[in-house]
């Protein structure tokens, strides 16, 4: 299977709540650069339970690709995300019933047909508006 279809696979399998798959395409130690957005513990591996913190507080979470780029062990993915703030979440306020669409773009990068290490970005301040959240406080 080629890189982008691992890439393709694991949205789809995270947009259809399928976390029973998520190793089929999340290498077993996956590096998530991203914890300042899912909150899961700094530790290799710790990118499982990021996704299922995301899927417990949205509920649908979808991931739609529109866009990816390959070359060599990269992945970039363009994407349109969607959701609705229905459950609790460590780094999230109440549920609010509000939903969302935000682009993201995400860096994956892959080994032996596995995603190996995560970075992305996205338009949080846009997210925080539409589900009408209060703008962390800065430190």
């Amino acid at each position: 299977m080629d890189n982008k279809t691992v890439v393709r696979d694991f949205f789809a399998a995270v947009s259809e709540r399928r976390t029973d798959d998520l190793p089929a395409y999340l290498a077993a130690d996956v590096v998530d650069h991203n914890k300042i957005i899912h909150g899961e513990p700094d530790e290799p591996g710790a990118a499982f339970e990021g996704i299922r913190m995301q899927l417990a507080a949205f509920d649908p979470l979808l991931m739609r690709v529109e866009e990816l780029v390959a070359e060599g062990d990269r992945v970039v993915a363009r994407l349109t995300m969607s959701g609705t703030h229905t459950g609790t979440h460590i780094r999230m306020p109440e549920p609010t019933g509000r939903s969302f669409e935000n682009e993201a773009i995400f860096v994956l990068t892959l080994a032996d047909e596995k995603i190996t290490e995560i970075r992305g970005v996205s338009d949080r301040l846009g997210l925080f508006a539409q589900l009408g959240w209060d703008w962390p406080a800065v430190a």
